[in-house]
């Protein structure tokens, strides 16, 4: 049984943590949409200046559990600890799973494995084996999709394991190696060897993925899979089941575009009109640059063999180059870019000034890394064909002092990169807000 809420927690309230979720953000908020249930997005400011006690369930979408620490801050971490403790409900899926671990912020009891005892890059769909809960009532067969988890170790006897890894189909990869080839044709253990990682995901068998536990008088859910991948009408089922179980109420599903629709028209006069026009026009114009620019970055790694789609959010690329980077710079440009034709000219003149003055900084950002990310993804493919590299490791001095520039030597990103993605991060907020 679920505790009951603290007043400091209103039912039927969800809040999505955007900071550092990225391309994972998109994907939570898109899916949310689809399913029809209500969500606020909120930052981390807002958690530290009280607004979780607004809200009844808190979910964090994926990215790195470390950058969305440092985001939040010792505040935003206290905050949300007070407000799990108190009665309120935390929901986390992949990296927003991991923050909620011992690893973390310390909600549950769980830990994480290390890379080198777990399946560092599996992707795709596997088959679950499911306990008896209400989550999983209309789920007739379970299998869902996992894209490059965590491994969870829970061992405390209070925790409730709601569903455990199976069988990976084969469609899926681990690494860029397809699983339904490489059991058919191939051996797992000879390209371990090759790529010194662990690629087979039978050592993923039985491992916890999705787990419930209590915090306080709080309740925690805490999941690998992505129920939230797009066009999987299992996951929509489960993320219906996962807001009225956490809500605690039935019938939590908003009407379609509640949660983020269009402002009404309102009346304006004609020298406001073409001043607002002529102001969406530069917008546009602008827009339209940034767009073109990462399409041609994108174009170049196809026609490079080093990247393809898997669905309409998310690429498969070759080891050896930050495959993951450059999808969430495409995917997250083609939002800015739909988002500004659809509102850009139902903006006042000082909004679209300011979402103007946002994309212009992206610019500046933009094509200066593209011009030198195109460099890099051909001189990675050239290298891919002469010898082992990773997107971490390579001996040629040229690609490493490039890397370094553009992403910096960490594995959750940095360099140019993260000030691009922070820049397009803040352009992609403000439009989701403006268009809400």
């Amino acid at each position: 049984m679920c505790p009951t809420a603290s007043t400091n927690t209103l039912p039927g309230k969800a809040a999505l943590l955007w900071d550092e979720s990225f391309l994972w953000g998109l994907m939570a908020c898109k899916a949310l949409q689809d399913a029809r249930l209500p969500f606020d997005l909120i930052r981390s400011e807002d958690i530290r200046e009280g607004r979780l006690g607004e809200y009844r369930l808190l979910f964090v979408p994926g990215g790195w559990a470390s950058n969305k620490i440092k985001a939040l801050g010792d505040g935003g971490v206290a905050a949300i600890r007070d407000f799990v403790h108190g009665g309120g409900r935390y929901l986390g899926f992949c990296g927003g799973a991991g923050l909620a671990t011992r690893d973390g912020i310390g909600l549950l009891p769980v830990r994480r494995k290390p890379t080198r005892e777990r399946v560092p890059s599996f992707s795709g769909r596997v088959r679950l084996s499911l306990s008896g809960h209400p989550i999983w009532r209309n789920v007739a067969e379970p299998v869902f999709h996992a894209w490059w988890p965590s491994q969870f170790i829970a061992e405390d006897p209070g925790l409730q394991v709601l569903a455990a890894y199976g069988e990976a189909l084969p469609d899926a990869f681990s690494s860029d190696v397809n699983v339904g080839d490489t059991e058919q044709f191939g051996s797992w253990a000879e390209l371990e060897a090759l790529y010194q990682i662990n690629l087979d995901p039978r050592r993923m068998h039985d491992d916890p993925v999705v787990v419930e536990g209590a915090f306080g008088e709080g309740r925690v859910i805490l999941s690998l899979i992505h129920f939230d991948t797009p066009d999987d009408e299992r996951g929509t089922a489960v993320l219906r089941s996962l807001w009225e179980y956490l809500l605690g109420a039935p019938g939590a599903h908003a009407e379609a575009g509640s949660a983020h629709g269009h402002p009404a028209p309102e009346c304006i006069g004609q020298e406001e009109a073409a001043a607002r026009k002529a102001q969406a026009d530069r917008l546009g114009s602008l827009v339209r640059d940034l767009e073109a620019s990462v399409d041609g970055l994108i174009s170049l790694g196809m026609r490079n063999f080093l990247w393809f789609r898997r669905n309409a959010l998310l690429f498969q690329w070759r080891r050896g180059v930050r495959g993951l980077e450059y999808c969430t710079l495409f995917m997250m440009t083609k939002e800015i870019a739909e988002l500004v034709r659809r509102g850009s000219h139902t903006w006042d003149i000082d909004e679209s000034a300011c979402i103007t003055d946002r994309a212009e900084k992206v610019k500046g950002i933009l094509l200066p890394f593209v011009g030198k990310a195109e460099r890099l993804l051909v001189l990675e493919r050239h290298a891919l064909q002469s010898g082992h590299i990773t997107y971490e490791k390579c001996d040629d001095s040229i690609i490493k002092e490039m890397r370094g520039e553009l992403f910096s030597t960490s594995k959750s990103h940095g360099g140019m990169f993260k000030e691009l993605i922070d820049a397009i991060d803040a352009l992609l907020f403000s439009l989701l807000k403006s268009c809400g």
